[in-house]
């Protein structure tokens, strides 16, 4: 029987490869929205980060999201972003 291949995407924060199901992505819409993509295919600039609200605080100080999107993110973003990781 064949192996199903695993998809890998790099974490934007920690650098790591892992599987697509244990990433986050944060999309940046054409008309300039910043977005938690939960299926993983919405239109956009796309940026992985882990799912762990460690890593999203180091994201948010060190502004490592807004450079991989380029754009702004506010505040609300970021609290949207840490109400699906504590889910």
């Amino acid at each position: 029987m064949k192996v199903k291949k695993i998809p890998l995407r790099t974490c934007v924060v920690t650098r790591e490869k892992l599987p697509k199901a244990e990433l986050l992505r944060i999309v940046r819409t054409p008309e300039g929205e910043v977005l938690v993509d939960e299926t993983g295919k919405m239109n956009g600039r796309g940026a992985y980060i882990k799912r762990d609200v460690q890593v999203l605080e180091q994201a948010k100080k060190k502004k490592i999201l807004e450079r991989h999107l380029e754009c702004s993110i506010e505040e609300s973003v970021y609290e949207d972003i840490k109400e699906k990781l504590e889910k």
